[in-house]
């Protein structure tokens, strides 16, 4: 893991332990951060697409098959260009998900989608990026600002694991809503990111977490 993360990692679990009681508690539990960003934007928007409406086990499978019959390349834009629609579909995906990667890969490749320099943009503005792309809504690209950009203070509100475990650390009757989830989590700013990394860790395994 990055030294510099690391160091920001422990201030934000001071920092979250002293503002939240409840989440201190968590974070007893499962002790430092071990999120790891992912430089790689496109591996990460595709396993955003690939895991959207599906438990954390399928969408592990169907990358690995995904991984396996694209070759040594990897899953790169050239190479989700040349594979067919019928190479997609064997790995295990929807038709609606190979069109979200279709159009990503379009977008991609023709500029429209500049990757490698997202990260000079504000949140607001990655996100302004990234939805224009067939599949990828707020949820997506948030997803994207956590994973890929390290950004510390997003707040997925349409998550239903953070709601789910939201609801069971702070005994809601019933999951929070938006409204009621940006009040809970005012606390936790700025780091609002790494206290949905906690909330997503209890309930268990975290994508590029060790």
């Amino acid at each position: 893991m990055n030294a510099e993360f690391t160091k920001i990692f422990h201030k934000a679990r001071r920092h979250l332990s002293r503002q939240d009681i409840i989440l201190r508690e968590v974070i007893r539990l499962i002790g430092p951060c071990t999120l790891r960003h992912n430089s790689d934007g496109f591996a990460v928007l595709v396993h955003s697409i690939i895991s959207q409406q599906i438990s954390t086990k399928a969408a592990t499978a169907i990358r690995g098959r995904l991984l396996a019959s694209l070759g040594p390349t990897g899953i790169t834009a050239a190479s989700l260009r040349k594979a067919p629609d019928s190479k997609l579909r064997m790995a295990g995906l929807s038709a609606a998900k190979i069109r979200s990667l279709r159009d990503l890969t379009d977008k991609v490749h023709r500029g429209h989608l500049p990757l490698t320099t997202l990260h000079e943009l504000s949140d607001e503005e990655v996100i302004d990026c990234l939805v224009p792309v067939h599949g990828i809504g707020p949820w997506t690209a948030q997803m994207f600002l956590i994973f890929s950009l390290g950004r510390l203070d997003i707040l997925p509100v349409a998550d239903f694991g953070l709601r789910a475990g939201v609801q069971r650390h702070y005994k809601l009757r019933k999951l929070p809503n938006k409204d009621r989830l940006h009040k809970l989590a005012e606390p936790w700013r700025p780091y609002r990111s790494i206290a949905t990394w906690y909330i997503w860790r209890s309930l268990g395994g975290v994508a590029q977490s060790g």
